[in-house]
């Protein structure tokens, strides 16, 4: 029989349970070796082996706790309340418990809950760009330092007001310095897993969170460590704090001076796009667990060495991405539920017996709350944001989370906090969170402030005025065809153009999302980046312009759940009125290629909060070389197809431009029917007549412009027209939406994807597999304060805010 201490009850457990010994300390007894069970039926009781037991516990811990995010989940909780939540309510059944979660098998569990709690903080570590802190804006610099010393000081005082006047225990008086401390941290793990979960983490306040939370990060660590620093100099010998400050020191310099480079190395000789060796990755994970063996024996925790480690690692592709790509399920799905639940089954809340201890732990952890409010809203309003935002991000840096459930936990282990104040503390994280999440839901929109105070179209551009657009480009794959559009829309020194190009990638390997303008190399790199490829190839295209065409690159770094942000705050900040978005299908050498299903979410949500018109742009990839690819000009056909409505209108005002280059052949088709085509008002049908009205004028005398009419009764009829172009044009332009008639309704089975609308869909569904054809299917501005209905007015009504 082997004997392991344990912190739960004195008691020894064997094979009877009523064999029980009082000693003076607590241990835990078993059998050496009883780690498979031999099964039921051969008289063992498999929950008395340490296999069987710990794949029932991890069940257990999984169902539970997905089952209880379920449930919560429509009320806004984020995960970590069900994951307190779930483990703290059943585990203190004590006839479940003992089944379930037995002393003999604590051991085993705490083990993986530390270590997958050590892997998390690694993860964090690499996830985190340190830099975010000299990039830090005044802004963030302000609500980083108010946002922690504000409420240091109030809780502070509190705290100091509250031991000289209630009469409490000692215990309780000696941790409300560091209830204190606690409340009045902001953790960046904490932010960037909330800003995920709520999908704001591209928004304005989430990446003024980010950046605000590093910072008040830098403040409460700095005096966390000169307060350890002073408690081993005062409780220590010299020897020992000489020593102990000697191995961190070198430590470090070997993780910084030593690993780092090792990492820089490792991604230098990795080439873009390609995966990252094995033997890479196998380098870094021994790495890591060789720093948190050092660690632990000099007394400096593997957690603070992995954290560093993990600090020294470039975020983000392609080492870190790796990284974090091997962990990251693993941690997330299986170990952090095991430390959560840990510190569920510690939560006991009938050790709350003293009223008067649980008010003055909670009246300190509330003035900390005030505080951080009134530190962290000021200078957001100071800068003129709106209450409601400014509020909201109040409120998200107040957030709660791993990182405080991970010190008190410490706390409790180190016997510096009791039962009954550890659960008090725990319970103010569960409230405070569960309180913060829907709050935060309902107060904050970013589409909100997406919404323009003017038109902004190409159809409401004035003749000569600069044509700003945002060209969105995914890949290499894309650059093109856009260019070849944008070139045909005509840019000339008269009427010139203003090009915003953003990369989109996706967030891999980073906490915090970016949205930057890209500033070229003094000298051009011999491997230059896929960024730096797309943007060249945008700036060739503005030196072929003769200074027709300004560009300007920006890259966007997000979730794609969350990339249409940067999309439409970009759109909104330079006051672009078109964005062009690849579809999220392309077709590469006659195959078509289709893109994860959140690039199509990506087109929705641009679709639904654009502040101007969008234009989705369909890649046949069987174009010849494009006309202004090359040295000699050649002709590119145009065909625009009009049924009626405000997003046809936009299509014929972006083809009237497209009239006037000397190597577009434009033909305008106008589609009427015996019945009703189109619906709508009678004013929705005197702009479409007065819009083909004036553009037959102005291209009147230009032979290159052909203008048609036909008459359809049926999807056959239509197709019968659409089908001869496949061989004849280069790209097909139509009107996204139109309002709703008999007619129309014949073409919804078409409507498969959404992003294109009907006669889109009916064009790129009734061309063969190697149609040559591009279609552009233009929707216009949609948003904008005062106009109910695009077709509604041409002019703005003043509006009440």
């Amino acid at each position: 029989m082997e004997v392991l201490l344990h912190g739960g009850r004195a008691l020894q457990e064997t094979e009877d349970d009523d064999m029980q010994v009082k000693l003076g300390f607590p241990y835990t007894c078993h059998f050496v070796n009883h780690i498979n069970s031999r099964g039921i039926w051969f008289g063992d009781n498999p929950l008395r082996f340490s296999l069987p037991l710990l794949m029932i516990q991890l069940s257990f811990i999984t169902i539970i706790t997905r089952s209880i995010h379920f449930l919560l989940k429509p009320f806004g909780q984020p995960s970590i309340v069900s994951q307190i939540l779930g483990p703290s309510i059943l585990g203190h059944n004590t006839l479940f418990a003992s089944k379930m979660f037995p002393a003999r098998g604590r051991t085993v569990l705490d083990t993986l809950s530390v270590f997958g709690f050590m892997l998390f903080i690694f993860l964090i570590g690499v996830k985190m760009d340190p830099t975010m802190v000299l990039k830090s804006g005044r802004k963030a610099l302000a609500i980083g330092i108010l946002g922690f010393f504000v409420p240091y000081a109030l809780a502070g005082l509190v705290a100091l007001i509250i031991r000289h006047v209630l009469p409490l225990d000692n215990e309780v008086k000696s941790i409300l310095p560091l209830v204190v401390a606690l409340q009045s941290m902001t953790s960046f793990p904490v932010i960037a897993c909330f800003l995920s979960e709520l999908k704001i983490l591209n928004s304005e306040i989430g990446r003024l969170a980010s950046s605000s939370s590093i910072i008040c990060d830098v403040f409460h660590w700095s005096i966390f460590s000169m307060r350890f620093v002073s408690k081993v100099a005062t409780d220590r010998s010299i020897t020992t704090s000489l020593g102990s400050f000697m191995s961190g020191t070198l430590l470090v310099t070997v993780i910084v001076f030593g690993i780092r480079p090792a990492a820089l190395w490792a991604i230098r000789h990795t080439p873009e796009g390609k995966p990252v060796k094995e033997i890479y990755i196998f380098f870094f994970l021994v790495a890591l667990m060789g720093c948190g063996l050092i660690g632990e024996v000099i007394g400096l925790s593997a957690l603070f060495a992995s954290f560093i480690l993990g600090l020294v690692i470039p975020d983000g592709p392609p080492l870190g991405a790796a990284l974090v790509e091997r962990l990251d399920c693993f941690v997330s799905v299986l170990l952090m539920p095991i430390f959560f639940t840990n510190c569920g089954l510690s939560t006991d809340v009938f050790a709350i017996q003293n009223l008067r201890n649980a008010g003055a732990i909670l009246l300190v952890v509330f003035a900390s709350f005030v505080g951080k409010i009134i530190g962290t809203i000021l200078p957001p309003l100071f800068c003129r944001m709106p209450f409601r935002d400014a509020l909201s991000l109040a409120l998200l840096m107040n957030s709660k989370g791993i990182l405080e459930v991970a010190m008190l936990t410490n706390l409790k282990k180190e016997k510096v906090m009791n039962e009954e104040c550890f659960a008090i503390m725990i319970i103010s994280v569960v409230v405070v969170t569960g309180v913060i999440s829907p709050l935060v839901k309902s107060l904050y929109d970013p589409s909100k402030r997406y919404i323009a105070y003017k038109r902004r179209t190409v159809q409401h551009s004035k003749c000569g005025e600069e044509l700003c657009i945002l060209a969105c480009i995914h890949s290499q794959d894309n650059v093109k065809t856009i260019i070849n559009l944008l070139n045909a829309t005509n840019p000339t020194r008269d009427s010139p153009m203003n090009l915003f190009v953003l990369h989109l990638v996706k967030l891999m390997g980073r906490s915090t999302s970016l949205l930057v303008a890209h500033l070229p190399r003094e000298k051009p790199s011999l491997n230059p980046t896929q960024s730096e490829q797309i943007f060249n190839s945008f700036r060739k295209f503005e030196e072929r312009s003769n200074g027709a065409v300004m560009v300007h690159c920006f890259k966007g770094v997000s979730p794609f759940s969350t990339m249409h942000n940067d999309v439409c705050s970009l759109a909104l900040e330079k006051r672009t009125c078109l964005v062009i978005i690849p579809f999220h299908k392309q077709r590469i050498n006659g195959e078509t290629i289709e893109a994860p299903f959140a690039l199509k979410h990506l087109n929705k949500n641009v679709l639904e909060k654009a502040p101007c018109s969008v234009a989705i742009l369909v890649d046949r990839g069987n174009q010849k070389k494009g006309p202004f690819a090359m040295a000699e000009p050649l002709s590119y056909h145009v065909a625009v197809l009009f049924f009626g409505g405000a997003d046809d209108r936009e299509a014929v005002a972006l083809a009237g431009r497209m009239s006037e280059h000397p190597n577009v052949n434009l033909t305008l088709i106008r589609f009427s029917s015996l019945d009703e085509i189109v619906g709508g008002t009678v004013r929705s049908r005197m702009l479409d007549t007065e819009t083909l009205g004036e553009f037959r004028l102005n291209t009147l005398h230009n032979e290159q412009v052909s203008y048609q009419e036909e008459m359809v009764n049926d999807v056959a009829s239509v197709l019968a027209v659409t089908r001869p172009m496949e061989n004849t044009c280069d790209l097909i332009m139509v009107g996204r939406s139109h309002r709703e008639s008999q007619f129309m309704s014949k073409l919804a089975n078409y409507s498969n994807h959404g992003e294109l609308g009907s006669i889109g869909e009916v064009v790129i569904t009734s061309h063969s597999k190697n149609s040559k054809p591009s279609v552009l299917a233009v929707q216009q501005q949609t948003r904008i304060w005062g106009l109910l209905d695009p077709e509604e007015s041409l002019n703005l009504r003043r509006v009440n805010l």
